[in-house]
């Protein structure tokens, strides 16, 4: 059975209740907005808005309390306007970053930037909004979905940033992270068994200790206290409730949990934690839920307005797919691929390589849910790779053209390691490589491998979330911008096979940011309760090769991630040797080496 051409409705028996992993359901739709709204495309010149139609022949009165989201990620900024009545998507804008790669392993990015971003897009939107006859007095709140992990420090008396921003992906603190293992009290548990995390680059901590031991800037301003520390949304939230005259320093639970600094179990910073990496307790931020008003907007088209949802992107597209049940599942297609299943209120520990974070906390109120996440480092940032440092294509949307022309690898195996292996391998030391290559290899096969990979990485942490559950996935709900690529979706499909599941509406983790946002209490404008929502639109993609085609063609990638290991050996391995070295002074060392020459051929009895 192939995939489905159109989209169609899903909907459950009644007499039976929907199966675990179940679909994502929106609100009831408005019928007023279904027969007004025709798809139309504008465009400006900082950037792309495609919105769900003119809205010019509406009044005004008729669309109801709207919710705007910033979706920040690593590669892009959007600003969306959602309706709250019916989660239509009224106007968008993005923008496109820059990332910074200074050395081997490093990435990193312009706080500035990233802030403009923000700005530009809310503003840019709002004028859209206005030249479609859209009251953006209407807009009662906005919510922030946002990359995680990604560090900044920043001066809270001039805010200036007194670096660049950190981003996830980098990899300088490998050294560090195995000096601090062997700093590891007591038992090898100690981080994991309060965060939830295994000790690796990727999160927060180790990023915030180099750049205290490290970075000259930070140093002076920590120790003249004048030092902030915050994800992306604590920086966002930080300046646009005010900045230097009275920002708020917040975060919410699913940020901090993505730091090593955060006590999942108490939701509290933790003491030992910070003390363990060094860090001044002072300069963090203080720690929320992820639905309520956290502030106000201090200037701009929505000066007044509540920020008042905040969750990093997984948790959010968690919630925009409505996975509020124990059990149900999402997987997202970014710069990397993060599977995110809900476990409710109790904290699950994985066994195969998952790590345990907070899915969200809806309300201060509101008990907060976890959930298991396997993190993959690399999938879309490999097709962005293939544009900007190979050129075997000149827009992101020419690979799913050119893996079509393919049709298969032809033996060729791509694993994109450039930020080492996520889950479920946390291997540091492993690099990219494509193998397989013969005569017959060219750019149409190097580009069905790499999307092929990405559907290889998601096999491997679908495989251990479903040795943690017991009960395997019996569909994968997907979202994300990848999944307009049908492509892949299919390949999915067969890699896995079992039926890919994509909503209409990709864009969930701006919608969650906007539910969060709209469901705040003193707003109260999007209501959550089970009885206000309906199914959505969604297109399905089943497997179409057999089961054992399927897993040749795994099992042979898995050889090749084996040779992906072992291809960097940390600088810490060898500094015992090099400082040895260093520590001899250089005469010395010259003099001490001709003697034990000429005393070797003469032990020799050379003449």
């Amino acid at each position: 059975m192939g995939r489905a051409e159109r989209s169609r409705e899903l909907q459950f028996p009644s007499s039976a209740p929907p199966p675990s992993h179940t679909y994502c359901y929106f609100q009831r739709s408005n019928p007023l907005l279904q027969n007004s709204i025709s798809r139309v495309q504008r465009r400006s010149s900082r950037g792309t808005t495609e919105m769900p139609g003119s809205m010019a022949d509406i009044e005004k009165t008729d669309l109801g309390p709207l919710v705007g989201a910033i979706d920040q990620g690593t590669s892009s900024t959007r600003f969306l306007v959602f309706n709250s009545t019916t989660a239509e998507l009224l106007s968008h804008h993005k923008i496109e970053l820059k990332q910074k790669f200074p050395k081997e392993g490093w990435v990193e990015q312009d706080p500035i930037e990233i802030l403009q971003s923000v700005y530009d897009c809310m503003e840019t939107t709002c004028e859209k909004l206005n030249e479609l006859n859209v009251d953006i007095s209407t807009i009662k709140a906005i919510g922030l979905s946002n990359q995680r992990e990604t560090t900044v420090i920043w001066d809270k008396f001039t805010g200036e940033p007194l670096y660049n921003a950190v981003v996830w992906l980098d990899l300088r603190t490998q050294s560090t992270v195995q000096l601090l293992s062997k700093k590891i009290p007591g038992n090898n548990n100690f981080v994991k068994s309060k965060t939830g995390l295994p000790l690796s680059t990727y999160f927060s901590a180790v990023k915030l200790h180099w750049l205290l031991e490290n970075v000259r800037k930070v140093k002076r301003a920590v120790e003249d206290q004048r030092a902030l520390f915050g994800t992306i949304d604590s920086w966002v939230i930080w300046n646009l409730t005010g900045g230097i005259d009275g920002g708020v320093h917040c975060t919410d639970v699913t940020n901090a949990s993505r730091t090593m600094l955060f006590n999942i179990h108490s939701l509290k910073w933790d003491v030992e934690l910070c003390e363990f990496f060094d860090v001044p307790m002072n300069m963090l931020a203080e720690v929320r839920s992820s639905s309520e008003i956290y502030g106000l907007m201090k200037s701009g088209a929505l000066e007044g307005v509540p920020i008042s949802g905040c969750l990093g992107d997984q948790s959010a597209a968690l919630v925009g797919q409505m996975c509020f049940q124990d059990g149900q599942a999402k997987n997202t297609y970014g710069t990397g691929c993060f599977l995110m299943c809900n476990t409710g209120t109790k904290c699950v520990f994985s066994e195969h390589g998952l790590i345990t974070t907070v899915a969200y906390k809806l309300g201060r109120d509101k008990p907060a849910i976890y959930a298991l996440e396997g993190s993959v480092a690399i999938t879309g940032a490999v097709i962005q790779w293939l544009k900007d440092n190979l050129g075997i294509i000149e827009t992101i949307e020419e690979i799913e053209t050119l893996a079509e022309e393919a049709g298969s690898a032809h033996g060729c195996y791509f694993v994109p390691a450039f930020s080492g292996l996520y889950a479920p391998y946390w291997e540091p030391t492993a690099r990219g490589i494509i193998c397989g290559l013969t005569h017959f290899t060219n750019k149409q096969h190097i580009a069905f491998a790499a999307l092929e990979a990405i559907c290889f990485q998601t096999r491997e942490i679908v495989d251990a979330m479903n040795q943690d559950f017991g009960t395997p996935l019996t569909h994968l709900q997907v979202d994300g911008a990848m999944t307009n690529n049908k492509i892949l979706m299919q390949l999915q499909a067969d890699v896995l096979n079992i039926p890919v599941v994509k909503p209409s509406m990709p864009e969930t983790a701006a919608l969650g940011a906007a539910m969060a946002a709209g469901a705040a209490k003193g707003v109260d404008v999007w209501s959550l309760e089970a009885d206000d929502l309906s199914p959505v639109n969604v297109e399905q993609f089943e497997p179409e090769i057999n089961a054992e085609e399927g897993e040749n063609r795994y099992s042979t990638w898995k050889k090749a991630v084996q040779r992906s290991m072992g291809w960097v050996v940390p600088r810490s391995r060898l500094s015992g040797h090099f400082d040895l070295i260093c520590s001899i002074p250089l005469g010395f060392f010259i003099v001490s080496t001709i003697i034990m020459l000429i005393g070797a051929r003469y032990i020799s009895g050379d003449p």
